[in-house]
């Protein structure tokens, strides 16, 4: 199982590089940050800095989307990086929730996501594309060799299917053993049905991580306070999904939309932030399942059990008032006993 961290790019940008290289030290093989231009710093500018001070880090968004940026831009963005630090960005895409809706908004739909990936994968990977309307383009300067991978953050049913069918990986932004076992394999059936072979698509879960000293109610209660907004965040798009496919759907699990019924509303100026006050709605039992929460001899099982059900990365959400110490406990504790 690889390891990514999951970062806010807020400033300093300094910081933000100084836990990419000490993520890099422990044994993480990627570096993530948010895409929201409105609430946090540029992270492309941020990734040449963090690229220039690490020597084997991949590094993307966690997520961009195809409606804040023209997708030439971004393929170009991500094929600079490559050209200059060799192949070591990838793109995660999803349909937008912060970045679009601070702006005034709606999040994109799933045929433009579906459009923007091709454009991106192939521009990024040194092929033709057409941007609409028959305007077909090449990067001339992109040198053979060249690669960008595009993996899809999805939850509902129609962009699970999706993500099998065209992305080259899926990203699952929660750790509860039920849904992900419940979503891979939606995703892994779906690539089958394609033609492909599931084994193409890479599994990214990203979750919040806090490690405890031990398991008493009070280290507990105060971890998952630090990592109650993580339910608030995945509630944005779950209540989405409540609204296009009802509250008792088929095609969506209760396990993941009945926690949202006491949700009142959201405010993105606290997003992906400890102590978020629109995030009380939240259960301890919604933080327990999606998150990794206690001693490091419960992270390490439930990540076993994460990688049985076919999760080849675990990416951190690092957002807490404990971030070196997840980092640094991680790589002396918990990405050994992986390994081992």
């Amino acid at each position: 199982m690889d390891f990514g961290l999951v970062l806010q790019t807020d400033p300093p940008a300094a910081r933000v590089v100084s836990l990419m290289k000490r993520a890099e030290r422990n044994g993480f093989r990627y570096g993530w940050t948010f895409d929201s231009a409105v609430l946090w710093q540029e992270p492309f500018v941020i990734y040449s800095q963090i690229l220039a001070n690490t020597t084997k880090l991949k590094v993307g968004p966690m997520v961009t989307n195809p409606g804040t940026r023209t997708w030439e831009v971004t393929a170009s963005t991500f094929a600079t990086l490559n050209d200059m630090f060799g192949n070591r960005t990838l793109c995660g895409i999803g349909r937008g929730d912060s970045a679009m809706r601070v702006a005034g908004r709606k999040p994109n739909t799933l045929a433009r996501i579906s459009e923007a990936m091709k454009v991106i994968r192939d521009l990024g990977s040194g092929r033709q594309a057409d941007l609409g309307g028959g305007t077909v383009v090449r990067f001339p300067w992109i040198k053979p060799g060249a690669e960008l991978p595009v993996w899809m953050a999805a939850y509902g049913p129609k962009a699970l299917k999706m993500a099998g069918e065209e992305a080259d990986g899926f990203i699952l932004q929660l750790a509860d053993l039920y849904l992900t076992e419940y979503m891979v394999k939606a995703v892994k059936t779906a690539a089958a049905d394609a033609g492909r072979d599931p084994a193409e698509v890479t599994v990214c879960v990203a979750a919040p991580a806090y490690v405890t000293a031990d398991d008493s109610p009070e280290a507990l209660g105060h971890a998952r306070d630090q990592c109650r907004w993580f339910g608030g965040m995945v509630g944005n798009h779950v209540a989405d999904l409540v609204a296009k496919y009802g509250e008792h759907s088929a095609q969506v699990p209760d396990e993941l939309t009945a926690y949202i019924k006491a949700r009142q509303g959201y405010d993105y100026s606290h997003h992906g932030r400890a102590g978020n006050p629109d995030t009380q709605f939240v259960p301890d039992e919604i933080v327990d399942r999606f998150c990794l929460i206690g001693p490091v001899e419960r992270h390490v099982e439930k990540l076993r059990a994460l990688r049985a059900l076919g999760v080849d990365q675990f990416a951190v959400y690092d957002m807490h008032d404990a971030q070196e110490d997840v980092i640094d406990t991680y790589g002396t504790k918990v990405i050994p006993a992986l390994d081992g």
